[in-house]
């Protein structure tokens, strides 16, 4: 089977620093796959470097077969390739609403300034339909403000759903979400994501979550992947242990 992304050799140095090194990896469709490290491993650095919001120094990436290496972020995005971030990147002066509208302009390739014309009776019924899955329709007249931290995970991942990839890179999906809501966000985001064909990949420090939802592990540790697999046979090596999770 084709890969979604390919990595070849990838590198990117900041300063003396080498935060992603040589990193060559393919991602296959449908796969969800757990990217783990400690602090400064290279994890964000990576997912940076597909999304392009960095150009790397040295190496290749390869998107459904067509080389967007170093391509601006809105192009990466208009080719099929969508990112949640750690702090959701919602406007919360607007409501949940307004603000998948706001998404479905940027699908679209319309700015702020077509506002007007992209709040109709068609394109509402076309952001309920977006929010239904994510179990966010009946809050979507509310303000952004009134939702606990789980909605606002929930209400990011929509806002990349409405711009229809294929591929979705997560960064800590449950970062700030209490421990009651971090399974249940996980499983609305992705039956829905699944249902909806798009593979993940997620940045997560937290192994509950790794171990539960990931169905392969890359385990970064000095910007190499220093093991790639399921999660039970890469978190039991004895160097991802040490490396990763500080144990002995």
């Amino acid at each position: 089977m084709a890969a979604v992304l390919e990595t070849a050799g990838l590198t990117k140095s900041f300063g003396g620093i080498v935060a992603v090194d040589d990193v060559t990896v393919a991602i296959r469709p449908g796969e969800i796959v757990g990217i783990v490290g400690a602090n400064g491993a290279g994890k964000t650095t990576f997912v940076n470097l597909i999304t392009g919001y960095l150009a790397p120094d040295r190496g290749r990436i390869t998107y459904l077969g067509r080389n967007i290496t170093a391509r601006p972020p809105q192009e990466v995005t208009r080719s099929g390739i969508a990112r949640s971030f750690q702090i959701p990147q919602i406007c919360r002066s607007l409501t949940v609403l307004e603000n998948v509208l706001i998404a479905l302009a940027a699908r679209e390739g319309r700015g702020l300034r077509a506002w007007g014309p992209l709040a109709t009776p068609g394109r509402e019924r076309q952001a309920l339909e977006v929010l239904g899955p994510f179990g966010l329709r009946e809050h979507a007249r509310r303000p952004v403000g009134e939702l606990p931290e789980g909605g606002l995970k929930l209400l990011d991942v929509a806002m990349s759903a409405a711009l229809q990839p294929k591929l979705l890179l997560m960064d800590e999906p449950t970062s700030g979400v209490s421990s009651k809501e971090k399974f249940g966000v996980m499983e609305t985001l992705l039956r829905v994501l699944e249902e909806q064909q798009v593979t993940v990949i997620f940045v997560e420090h937290d192994m509950d979550v790794v171990t539960r939802y990931a169905r392969r592990v890359l385990a970064f540790v000095e910007g190499k992947v220093l093991a790639d697999g399921p999660p039970d046979e890469v978190l039991a090596e004895p160097a991802v242990r040490k490396a990763v999770l500080g144990l002995a």
